[in-house]
């Protein structure tokens, strides 16, 4: 199986999706535990929550799950979040914390993983950007996530809906992370925050670089906002979800009307 998916679009936005994925190499999969089998940490139903939502619109999907290879984690292995409880590379726990190993992978097995899954993902990704931005004279990169809205041991109490990251303002120009708040801040019955928990992936960090008409945004969806439930099966919920893709649609609309005025600055 390729390790990505790439879909692709004339307009300047570039949707990404590292954590979509469920496909594991037999071997790995024999080599999880009971816990790491059932695979929560998906970013469950986020490739069809966005399909549609933008004409035009370029995506670039991991086909690899996380559990494999963290396709948005440093690949130096180096924490995101330092001081803080996160997964890693390869993650040797789940959200809970739980141990997902009977047999966790070497150093070598992860030096083959990068190679084979990491690279070429990042390689598809680099090079869509690229292509975008010399269409157009820049690229939007919006990264797509999701996440259970309770998880005590990565955060205290509940999620908000929609959690934007910019690590800190650093990956994107002003205009595009006040217009993605703007969206958030006005959905009725919906909760929004800028750089809380989730301030941005190596995805968004590495990208963003606005200087060069990269520009970089995360979006961490509760998974509340759009499933049945937040457990097996994982049911995408369709009145939830068709709400929840009105603002979305929005969201990646205003993005696209502002691409031109980004690359006039840039």
């Amino acid at each position: 199986m390729s390790p990505v998916e790439i879909t692709r679009g004339d307009g300047p936005i570039v949707l990404a999706m590292p954590h979509t994925g469920v496909w594991l190499p037999a071997d790995v999969l024999a080599h999880l535990n009971e816990f790491g089998r059932t695979l929560a940490d998906t970013d469950w139903r986020i490739e069809h929550l966005y399909d549609g939502l933008l004409p035009g619109a370029t995506m670039v999907r991991a086909t690899f799950h996380r559990y494999l290879i963290d396709a948005n984690r440093d690949p130096s292995g180096q924490s995101l979040y330092p001081g803080q409880n996160t997964t890693g590379l390869t993650p040797l726990t789940d959200f809970e914390g739980a141990p997902i190993w009977s047999t966790p992978p070497t150093e070598i097995e992860i030096e083959r993983r990068l190679e084979q899954y990491h690279a070429p993902y990042h390689v598809a990704l680099s090079a869509e950007l690229e292509r975008v931005r010399n269409h157009h004279g820049v690229a939007i990169l919006y990264d797509c996530h999701s996440i259970r809205s309770r998880i005590p041991f990565l955060f205290d109490g509940v999620l908000p809906d929609f959690n934007i990251g910019t690590n800190n303002g650093v990956a994107c120009a002003p205009d595009i992370a006040a217009a993605v708040e703007e969206v958030c801040e006005l959905a009725p019955s919906y909760t929004c925050v800028r750089d809380g928990r989730f301030k941005g992936g190596w995805t968004t960090r590495r990208y963003g670089r606005p200087s060069e008409g990269i520009h970089a945004i995360q979006m961490e969806l509760s998974q509340a906002a759009y499933l049945a439930e937040e457990r097996p099966p994982w049911i995408y919920d369709t009145a939830k979800s068709d709400r929840l893709r009105a603002h979305l649609s929005e969201i990646l609309a205003r993005l696209a009307a502002l691409a031109p005025t980004l690359g006039d600055a840039s």
